[in-house]
Order: structure tokens, then C-alpha cells, then sequence
């Protein structure tokens, strides 16, 4: 790990055993960019990578100096409208209505660690030696304005974090626009930009395309980082594959609207952009003023889709997420929610939790209900409070103890940033909620936002939380955020600062989660939006684990925990066996796939235990037992996807231990076919010297060069047994010694 400052040829070289990126200080004191890719060996100057001489209808930097544009060449952070065109990094607007900015080399800092960024989450060092982060700090002496640029590379990982941050010195305003966490310019367009998309219940869907001349992007203004589009892309060559090439990947630690975007010039150069979106952001900067973008990560591989996905994991597993929790496997849970709803009674939810604790399950979670008035959706939220006795006659305070008298731990579900109007909290405060005056305000599911952009709200949802989870035994919080944000207005600010209130908003969920988790270490957290509608690294900082999406069905979630994790580590998936026919899809899977779907993240249940069949409890039992037994490996080990369910009728995958002396694997096969013929399940990532047996069973003994290169045949009929169709097996593969 290796930040070097060549001064003859100003030149930055950040590099490690994995990647290099060079940046070089460009004759007009600018930022050019000459190299992001494959480690190269340092020199002296990198020079000879710079690219963009005059074309027709190029506009020149010096007046009679034909030899020097920005227009076509390689830029670090670049602005719009002095020879460049493009899409920029950022646009200032200053009193005088111009847009047109000069930011030149001033300084630059090199040093140990990493710092942390006020307000945001990011990604940090236990130890400064972990890490190396330039600072290079740029001027523009006509509005007397500073922009930091921070680049942070870790020793061991094929990882660069970026940021930037704009610090206001002069008298007149500023207004910024265009804020981007990062911008990468390459050198050519022989790219599939990979990004993951869907909705409602198919959240985060592999999706490919070629890149084109023009623009190509993903993005999200609904207020959250939404189901529609995670705030992650990457680039991979055509003939990159799960396996082999070369990929890049972008992700944004931030849970608000975002842009990821590529932009291919008409010489087939990329432009990659990532950071908040600049169509729902206009932020006023005064005199001493600073603004912070989030940060932006982005990881190289040389390897594939999996060696980025598996950096992203360990970076996210180790670095991101935080506290207590970060290296705690996590508990098997039992949530009342597809069970009950909310018409339950204390006597109901007593005799589920019960029902887990005889079956081995470790963790009772009371859904949403509890509350106020809430016996159906149109009221209750924001009344943090129990009023109705009939169902928890001695409240939460009572139940809990209850659980906890059984040997479980108890959970609960809150939706703090939400209001019905039928609650207390509006009646008092009707001016709390995100609306514009005298504009109509869009219900989604009967409930409204509220505005916390404003302290004052905050303040008084982290009173009422607080209250629940000091006086009651709870050990998880299920924090779920239903509908997106409509009329963005908040009602204290002034005209100017409207265009804050998004980022604002945002930042006050990343408050109220600071204070709590500072408070409650020891509380296991988990981030809901209607599922994974925000399901993005900005809340891993907060929230180890998400609930993935409402489809809880085994075959549809193939797809969905697939795509999660191109980006998110397994120990952040929350995955749970469901009834069946199930909820949202009706479709009958079998148990035992059920099971062997959502051992892949953290593991729970999400049905009626009382309404299972004798042998169907004693298959939750070995379910259980199983997971306990090997919950250390998933979620700490190195994860593999194989075969994906977007191209085959066969989904595979495999999580392995460190040391390469255990592993799981994952075969599931969608619908059974009429005299099929052989396949074999060809593994990844063992020891081809060792030797290994499967499940088990000492007549089962493969040397990891085998089972990754001949693989292990498989039984049609072993599948054909389970059932008509959705079969599925699991491997323990345990070292032989």
C-alpha cells in the first residue's frame, strides 16, 4: 500500500499489490486522471497515458495554444464549460448566475489511517496502518472556495474510497447543484455495465447492457435508495465472467436519492459518475459553510464478478458495519407477521414463541401492531406507546419478560419516520410531516413522512424509542420504512434551503440511529423499507442486517439474494422459511428448499409454528440445528455464486471457510425435466491438495481438485423425489484430516 507524490512530473501514484490509479496535476493546475486499473510497477512518470489532442471543433484552454483541451481528455473531477462538455463532477452557481468554475492544484497531505466523515456513514480503520489517504486540496480564487478531494486505499484490499468536500470562504453565496462522491474517466467504452434493479418484492434483479455512446444510468428521487435501483454499478469486460476479466465496480454509501451514470463520449471514452443526484439537490453555501458528499467506493478485480463482489463483502463485513454485532453470528428468529398480522393477542404470540423454543429457535420478533391505536394501517404510527391493553395486557414490558422467562430474546418492529394522521403525534403536530403548502399531500398506505430534516422531530421519535427500549427486554429492532417521499417541503425552512431537505432528511435517519445504537449497543438492528427498498451501505453502518425483500418465496428469492450479493455480504441478508402457498406468489416449495435458500443470509422463520405438521416441526428442529451448526462458516466465510438463476433452470452457490477447510454449497433446480440427462456441480474455491468429505460420509471422499474440476455427479432422482418441481440440495464439504 503505497500513496507516492512524484513532484518533477506531478504526479499522484495510489497503488497496491491489487490496482494502480494515477492522477497527475495537468498544465492549467487542474486534475487529469492518466490510469485506474491492474497494480503497474511506480516510475517516475506516467506521462506518456495522457490522451485528448485537438479534434475538429475543439475549444483550446490558452488562447494561440492549439495543443491543450479538456474537451476529449482524462479528467479527475471535472466542471462543465471550459473546453469540456461532458456531464461534470459538480456545478457551483454564484451570484452573477454563471456556473463557470476554476478550481486549481493548491495542496495535497498524505497520511496514515482514515477519517471518519461528520454526520455520514462510511468506511473506517481500526488501525491507521490499514489504510493510506491523500488529501488534494483545490482553489478557485474568484469565489474563494477550497474542494478537498480525499482518496483512501486499503493495504489488503483492491479498494479505493473517495469523497469530497467543498469548504466556502468568501462573502458571496454559493449555490451547489452537482455534487458528485466520485468521477472516473476511462479510456474506452468496451464495457456491460451490471447494475441490479426491480420493485416491490423482486428487489435487486441482475441486469446488463452494452455500453453506448451517450448516456447510460440508474438512479433514485423517491427519498430513499428505493427497490427500483440500488446505488451500485459495475463495468466487466465482455468476455468477463463470474470467474475471469476484468471488472469495475461503483457503490455509494448513502441511503438517499442517488446517480450512477456513464457517459460515452463520441471518442468511446467513459465517464463514470457517482453521488447524490443533483435533480432533487441545490444547497446554499455561505461564508465559513462546508458541504460533505457521501463516500464512494470502488473496487478492481482482475478476477471476475466474484472477486469484486467478494472485496465489496469483506470491506462491508469488517469495515462498514460496526459495534456489537459486526462479528456476532445472529440469533434464529421467529416474526409473528405473516402469522398473525396484527390481529394477535399476547395468548397468541406467547404460544408461537413457545412453539420456537421447543423447536430450537433463539429470538422472538413482535411485528408491527403493538402501538397506540393500531389494529389496521390507517392509525397508530408515531405513537411509540402502548394503548391498547386488550392485546398486551401488561404491554411490552410484560410480554417481553415472558419471552424472556422462556429462554428467548425478544424483538420488536418500529416505523419511526412515519405518521397516520388518525394518531396523537399528528394531532399535536399536523406541521411535522413532508408537504408543501397548499398542495394536495399523496398518501402511500394511509401513512405520511415526517420532516426529519428538523431536529425537534427527531428529538422527539428518539424520546419515545427510547423510552420502549430502556424500559423493556429488547434485543432487536426491526425498523422498517414503508413508502417513498412525496411534495418534499419542509415547513420551517426558508425558500433557499428547500432544495436541502432531501439530504437533510437523510441525515437525520443516520442521527436518530447513531443516538440509538449509542445508547443500546448491545441491540441488534435491522433496516426494512416494504422489504429491500433500502437495502443500500449507508444503513449497514447502522443496521448489520436488512430484511431483503417481502417475497419470501424460495424460488423468487433465488433471484433476489443472487443479485444482493454482487455488493452485500451474507451476514447482512435477512432470509426466513415462510408458509406456503406462500404470501405473495401462492407457490407450494418444499420445506426443506425453503430452508436451504435462506440459510444463505441471516436465518429465521416468518409463518405460524402451532400450524405446522408433527413432521414438518421435527424438519424445523434439523433445520435449526443445522444452521447453528454452521452459521459461523456463512456468515464469515467467502461466498460464490456459480450458476445464476438469470440464465439456467439450476441456481448454485457456496460459501467457504478462510482456510479452505469447510464449506457449503447450494444446488436448487427450478422444474424437473422428463428423462434428463447428467449433470455434474462443479465447486470453487477449495484447496485442490486437500481432501474433502461430503456430508459426512466417509465413502465420500473428494480431493478439492476434483470437486472443483470433475465436480459431483448428480442424482435426477434424488431431485424428482422431493416433489414435482423446486428441488434443491445441500453439501457439507468438511476437510479430511
Amino acid at each position: 500500500m503505497t500513496i507516492v507524490f512524484h513532484e518533477k512530473s506531478r504526479e499522484f501514484h495510489i497503488y497496491n499489490n491489487e490496482f494502480s490509479y494515477v492522477i497527475k496535476i495537468l498544465r492549467n493546475n487542474q486534475l487529469g486522471n492518466l490510469y485506474y486499473g491492474k497494480n503497474l510497477h511506480d516510475r517516475e512518470t506516467f506521462s506518456h497515458l495522457l490522451q485528448g489532442e485537438l479534434k475538429p471543433l475543439t475549444a483550446y484552454v490558452y488562447e494561440g495554444d492549439y495543443t491543450f483541451s479538456l474537451q476529449h481528455m482524462n479528467q479527475e473531477y471535472p466542471s462543465y464549460g471550459t473546453t469540456d462538455f461532458r456531464y461534470p463532477a459538480f456545478e457551483i452557481k454564484q451570484e452573477n448566475g454563471s456556473k463557470i468554475t476554476n478550481f486549481q492544484y493548491q495542496s495535497h497531505e498524505i497520511f496514515q489511517g482514515k477519517k471518519k466523515l461528520e454526520g455520514l456513514p462510511a468506511t473506517y480503520v481500526e488501525d491507521d496502518s490499514e489504510a493510506q489517504t491523500l488529501e488534494i486540496t483545490l482553489y478557485d480564487s474568484l469565489i474563494h472556495t477550497e474542494l478537498v478531494l480525499s482518496y483512501t486505499i486499503y493495504e489488503n484490499l483492491s479498494v479505493l474510497t473517495r469523497n469530497a468536500r467543498f469548504i466556502h470562504m468568501g462573502k458571496s453565496l454559493i449555490i451547489l447543484n452537482r455534487t458528485m462522491s466520485a468521477s472516473v474517466d476511462l479510456p474506452d467504452s468496451e464495457f456491460d455495465m451490471i447494475h441490479l434493479a426491480g420493485a416491490w418484492s423482486r428487489e435487486r434483479h441482475v441486469k446488463s447492457r452494452r455500453l453506448e455512446q451517450g448516456i447510460q444510468g440508474i438512479y433514485s428521487m423517491s427519498g430513499i435508495s428505493s427497490a427500483e435501483h440500488n446505488p451500485f454499478i459495475a463495468l466487466k469486460r465482455p468476455n468477463a465472467d463470474e470467474f475471469q476479466g476484468e471488472v469495475y465496480g461503483f457503490s455509494l454509501i448513502y441511503s438517499g436519492n442517488h446517480l450512477e451514470q456513464v457517459e460515452v463520449d463520441t471518442f468511446d471514452k467513459s465517464r463514470v459518475s457517482i453521488g447524490i443526484h443533483p435533480d432533487t439537490f441545490e444547497w446554499l453555501l455561505q461564508e465559513g459553510e462546508v458541504f460533505q458528499t457521501p463516500e464512494a467506493v470502488m473496487v478492481y478485480s482482475d478476477s471476475g464478478m466474484n472477486k469484486m463482489s467478494q472485496t465489496f463483502h469483506e470491506l462491508f463485513r469488517t469495515r462498514l458495519v460496526r459495534g456489537h454485532w459486526r462479528d456476532q453470528v445472529r440469533p434464529i428468529l421467529i416474526n409473528n407477521w405473516e402469522a398473525t398480522g396484527m390481529e394477535f393477542t399476547e395468548e397468541k404470540v406467547l404460544s408461537i414463541a413457545k412453539t420456537g423454543k421447543d423447536l430450537g429457535l433463539e429470538l422472538f420478533v413482535l411485528d408491527d401492531g403493538w402501538f397506540g391505536s393500531r389494529d389496521h394501517d390507517k392509525a397508530g404510527l408515531g405513537d411509540w406507546y402502548v394503548t391498547n391493553f386488550n392485546k398486551l395486557p401488561e404491554g411490552v414490558i410484560g410480554l417481553a419478560n415472558k419471552v424472556e422467562s422462556m429462554g428467548m430474546k425478544f424483538g420488536i418492529w418500529f416505523e419511526p419516520e412515519m405518521v397516520n394522521k388518525d394518531s396523537d403525534l399528528y394531532r399535536a403536530h399536523p406541521d411535522w410531516i413532508i408537504a408543501t403548502p397548499n398542495r394536495p399531500s399523496s398518501p402511500s398506505r394511509n401513512q405520511y413522512v415526517l420532516d426529519y430534516s428538523r431536529s425537534e422531530v427527531v428529538d422527539y421519535i428518539y424520546q419515545l424509542m427510547e423510552r420502549v427500549l430502556s424500559e423493556a427486554k429488547i434485543s432487536y429492532v426491526k425498523w422498517d420504512m414503508n413508502r417513498y417521499i412525496t411534495e418534499c417541503y419542509s415547513l420551517t425552512k426558508h425558500a433557499a434551503d428547500q432544495g436541502k431537505v432531501f439530504h437533510q432528511y437523510i441525515l437525520g435517519v443516520y442521527s436518530l440511529y447513531e443516538r440509538l445504537i449509542t445508547r443500546f449497543p448491545y441491540i441488534l438492528f435491522e433496516s426494512c423499507s416494504s422489504g429491500g427498498a433500502r437495502f443500500d451501505p449507508g444503513i449497514l453502518h447502522y443496521a448489520p442486517q436488512t430484511w431483503t425483500s417481502d417475497d419470501t418465496d424460495a424460488v423468487e428469492r433465488l433471484k433476489i439474494q443472487y443479485g444482493t450479493s454482487f455488493l452485500y455480504p451474507i451476514s447482512s441478508i435477512g432470509a426466513h422459511v415462510s408458509a406456503v402457498p406462500n404470501h405473495q406468489v401462492r407457490r407450494v416449495t418444499p420445506i426443506e428448499t425453503r430452508a436451504n435458500v435462506a440459510y444463505f443470509g441471516a436465518f429465521g422463520y416468518e409463518l405460524d409454528l402451532n400450524l405446522l405438521t408433527a413432521e414438518e416441526k421435527e424438519k424445523v428442529r434439523e433445520q435449526v440445528e443445522f444452521y447453528k451448526i454452521h452459521r459461523e462458516l456463512i456468515c464469515h466465510g467467502t461466498f460464490y455464486r456459480i450458476t445464476s438463476p438469470f440464465e439456467d433452470n439450476v441456481t448454485s452457490w457456496m460459501i467457504v471457510s478462510e482456510d479452505q477447510t469447510e464449506a457449503i454449497a447450494g444446488y436448487y433446480k427450478i422444474l424437473n425435466r422428463v428423462n434428463e440427462g447428467w449433470n455434474r456441480f462443479k465447486l470453487k474455491g477449495l484447496d485442490e491438495n486437500k481432501a474433502y468429505m461430503i456430508n459426512g460420509d466417509a465413502n465420500k471422499i473428494h480431493f478439492g481438485d476434483e470437486l472443483m474440476n470433475a465436480g459431483i455427479p448428480l442424482d435426477n432422482k434424488e431431485f424428482c423425489a422431493q416433489g414435482a418441481d423446486f428441488s434443491s440440495v445441500i453439501y457439507h464439504l468438511s476437510l479430511v484430516k
